[in-house]
């Protein structure tokens, strides 16, 4: 799970956990927990126990098994810094990803407090190695803190994942960003998303100098035309 994958900005995902629980407003209607809950209680099944919080070893070399360098979206499943993830499990994702450095690894995660603490633990005043890109979902302008937590991340790339958008980011801080993910919500009781968030964000990214990528209105028909074309920049790898 999976060499291949649906999301547009990356390549493929790699999930060593899978399973989490719902913090915030954007994981009202988490895509992954629909999708792991229809096979709960499904015996033999991958998901037999849902979108219970689970560590899956069996899963940890699958990096070093692709010899084609990947963009590879960590834990699409899951997030790597769950409470009860231990650090020592933390520590064996992230020795595959220094390992297997001829990829790039997309770690995004709604808890940026323990990725911070985590971070400054692992490598002291040093820089997060090059391969390793650190982000946080902010959903709307609540969660703006969540921005300053990633900028204190001493690593290259930065990035915010504006996804699903429910509401304006206006008061989030771009500085020290280095790219910003955009996109609606997707599937059943999907909330809307103004346009004119969409384009706020974008023209402040394009005077930041900022790779802004917009992902879509809601999937289904809805399309990624924004303003007649797509913004598919990301930053250099």
């Amino acid at each position: 799970m999976a060499t291949t994958t649906a999301i547009e900005w990356t390549n493929a995902t790699w999930n060593p956990v899978t399973g989490c629980e719902k913090i915030s407003d954007g994981c009202d209607n988490c895509y992954a927990h629909r999708f792991a809950e229809r096979w709960r209680g499904v015996k033999g099944n991958y998901f037999e126990t849902g979108f219970d919080l689970q560590l899956r070893p069996n899963m940890l070399a699958r990096p070093t098994s692709w010899k084609k360098p990947r963009l590879i979206f960590v834990n699409s499943m899951s997030d790597l810094f769950h409470a009860d993830v231990p650090d020592a499990y933390i520590d064996r994702v992230f020795d595959e990803m220094e390992r297997a450095n001829h990829h790039v690894y997309q770690l995004l995660t709604k808890r940026p407090e323990r990725m911070r603490r985590y971070m400054r633990a692992r490598y002291r005043d040093g820089r997060v190695p090059s391969q390793i890109w650190v982000g946080v979902t902010i959903e709307s302008g609540r969660y703006a803190w969540r921005a300053h937590m990633v900028r204190e991340v001493n690593a290259d790339v930065r990035f915010l994942s504006v996804e699903p958008m429910i509401g304006d980011v206006d008061d989030v801080d771009l500085n020290g960003i280095g790219w910003v993910i955009c996109g609606g919500e997707s599937g059943p009781g999907r909330r809307p998303i103004d346009p004119e968030w969409v384009i706020t964000l974008r023209d402040r990214c394009l005077a930041a100098s900022i790779p802004f990528f917009f992902k879509q209105w809601h999937k289904a028909k809805s399309g990624r035309l924004l303003e007649g074309r797509t913004w598919d920049e990301m930053p250099a790898y």
